[in-house]
């Protein structure tokens, strides 16, 4: 009956390894997936943004690697190997959480940094490629209107060609009614969001194989200690 229920625990926590691989990939695409769509607005706003992507990038390496090490121990039926496994775990589960509540908290504070990172990334006149690129993009020109422009030493009423609604250049330029702010903002906002739901969710999935590799490192140590 005990061999038979641990034999069902194993079974299990193989079932759980493979889909702690495919969390691992999910992790690796998601901060992919947040890097590269934010990669093109570095020299604006800077790498902050981007840390958490980097950081879930290198969780889900790390858990990749690991679900071999908790095959191991559930296959040899090995007590340290397990619990050892089911440690990694709860340091991992506490770093998704982590991750993904700090996604959801530093959300609301976005909306100062954006505008400052901004404003400052005009004046030095550093990031036109980045800015060229939300301008395009967003239909939009400076942080909050055009005139932020003429922060950066340019002439009156001459703004970059992505400013440009009509297709025109200098003095004939017709620039973007609204400033770009708001709509990189929100785009940075909702980056974050992925990050957090990513983590949490994935840090939920993860107590099922926590609780897994305690009954197994359990149910060896009772057979150990019976034999």
């Amino acid at each position: 009956m005990v061999e038979g229920g641990m034999k069902c625990i194993r079974v299990l926590l193989f079932a759980f390894n493979v889909l702690f691989t495919l969390i691992g990939i999910g992790l690796i695409a998601g901060g992919a997936y947040v890097q590269i769509n934010l990669k093109g607005y570095s020299e604006i706003i800077g790498g902050q943004f981007s840390a958490a992507a980097v950081f879930l990038i290198i969780l889900g390496v790390f858990i990749f690697m690991i679900a071999a090490f908790g095959c191991c121990g559930a296959y040899k039926e090995n007590y340290c190997c397990i619990m050892t496994f089911a440690g990694i775990l709860v340091i991992i589960f506490i770093c998704e959480m982590a991750a993904g509540i700090a996604g959801f908290i530093y959300k609301d504070k976005v909306d100062g940094q954006i505008s400052d990172l901004m404003k400052e990334s005009i004046k030095d006149g550093k990031a036109l490629e980045d800015w060229d690129k939300v301008q395009k993009e967003f239909h939009c020109c400076g942080v909050n209107n055009a005139t932020d422009w003429n922060t950066n030493g340019t002439s009156q009423n001459k703004w970059p060609t992505s400013c440009c609604s009509d297709g025109g250049v200098g003095p004939t330029c017709v620039p973007y009614s609204v400033g770009c702010y708001t709509e990189l903002k929100e785009f940075v906002k909702d980056k974050i969001v992925v990050i957090g739901g990513i983590g949490v969710g994935f840090a939920v999935i993860q107590i099922i194989g926590i609780l897994f590799a305690c009954c197994l490192g359990r149910a060896v140590k009772k057979e150990y200690e019976v034999v």
